[in-house]
């Protein structure tokens, strides 16, 4: 028994029932309060649709940021309320908290067909601490638990994991449907070749993903700042560019190992240099083993660029973690933006998420082109590592435990 979906349940099973949604929009907002992307919104409205197809009342719970235990007006979900309210053109109800005898009265008496939006989980301790008392009383007068969060899912978090042990029915929503089911098409039975480009900063963050890929992919290519370290520990002078001393053993280990496996391992040829992080600063294109004294690699160059284009185009599937460079400066942003026009322009199932990708991908305008994007950024990296996620198992046992009573 896995995870059970909300469209995976008996005729009427939702009607006049409290059901909780555990969603996730934390969403960007500007200095005035403004949402300036509510894609994380979007994605979430063929649940809420859904459900309210079937009569339920939702309650949605969810954070913004991080008010470590705190009330702070500026993380309030009211904003969000208003952003719903507009996108299902319907009134969606706002709490200004999500625990206590006044939001268990609104929920009690909330009519099917309802929408409520709980205030920020992360105003209360409880939640981060996933303290059974919090959990419980997020649970008073729900019927169903619906975890749509795949964001959060790499978090024990009391509304992600503690909640489940108090809710009687605990489904999948169908944005964890759709996170789970194609990660499992990309790297438990993927179409081959498989490649997988991982990119960011430190080799430390990521040298635990790239061990786990390198029993499921068949090339691999590394850019960002990370693969100085990897350059570094084949005997490379690389200039002041940015190279963790301490993990050079094991990005040596790791290369050659992912050799010993057959792995094609592609690491960058070239390079845009220059003498510091700065959108004015001098730039050259040089090779890797040219760096000019002083100077840093910052952004892949036009040789690997070819390169890559190459190992990707005769790719199946490919999954991306990570920038080729600092894509957040212009001058250093042609790698990255580049990488995700070619992954965008082949035929391939391609899965993008993590280290600021999704940002590239609709930098570049290629999110119509891309096959999925991922709305986690540490859930997509702990499931690349092959972790198990916290709230994935909390909703397993509690879909097993309902669904065989139910049976019995």
């Amino acid at each position: 028994m896995s995870v059970r979906y909300i469209d995976q349940v008996p005729e009427n099973f939702y009607t006049g029932k409290k059901v909780l949604m555990r969603v996730d929009f934390n969403v960007p907002m500007d200095n005035n309060g403004k949402i300036t992307d509510d894609v994380r919104i979007r994605r979430v409205l063929k649940s809420i649709n859904f459900l309210l197809d079937e009569n339920a009342v939702i309650v949605l719970a969810t954070h913004l940021g991080r008010p470590k235990g705190r009330r702070v007006p500026g993380y309030s979900l009211e904003p969000v309320a208003k952003r719903l309210t507009r996108l299902l053109k319907k009134e969606v109800v706002f709490l200004d908290d999500c625990v206590g005898e006044k939001v268990r009265e609104k929920i009690v008496a909330a009519e099917p067909g309802s929408v409520i939006m709980l205030e920020n989980l992360r105003f209360h301790p409880g939640e981060t601490s996933n303290d059974p008392d919090f959990a419980r009383a997020l649970a008073e007068g729900i019927d169903i638990y619906v975890n749509n969060a795949f964001a959060t899912a790499h978090r024990a978090h009391a509304s992600v994991v503690g909640v489940t042990r108090f809710v009687p029915v605990c489904l999948g929503g169908f944005l964890m449907r759709e996170e789970l089911d194609y990660f499992a098409r990309a790297l438990e039975k993927p179409l081959r070749p498989l490649t997988a480009i991982i990119g960011g900063a430190k080799v430390s963050s990521k040298l635990p993903v790239i061990r786990n890929l390198l029993h499921k992919v068949d090339r691999l290519i590394v850019g960002g700042a990370m693969a100085f370290t990897f350059l570094k520990a084949q005997g490379f002078g690389l200039g002041n560019s940015m190279i963790e001393e301490d993990m050079i053993d094991q990005a040596r280990d790791t290369f050659e190992d992912a050799i010993g496996r057959g792995i094609r391992f592609y690491l960058p040829v070239d390079c845009v240099a220059a003498p510091e992080i700065a959108a004015d600063v001098e730039t050259k294109v040089v090779p890797v083993q040219e760096i000019p004294r002083g100077w840093m690699g910052l952004d892949i160059g036009p040789a690997s660029a070819t390169l890559f284009n190459e190992v990707i185009q005769d790719s199946k599937t490919i999954i991306w973690n990570g920038p080729m460079g600092v894509f957040e400066i212009p001058i250093f942003s042609r790698g990255t933006l580049g990488m995700a026009h070619n992954v965008a322009s082949t035929y391939a199932l391609t899965i993008v998420g993590g280290g600021d990708t999704d940002v590239a991908i609709h930098k570049a305008g290629e999110v119509d082109r891309i096959s999925y994007i991922s709305t986690g950024g540490g859930a997509f990296l702990e499931l690349m590592e092959g972790k198990t996620l916290p709230a994935v198992k909390a909703l397993e046992e509690c879909c097993q435990k309902y669904f065989k009573e139910d049976q019995e």
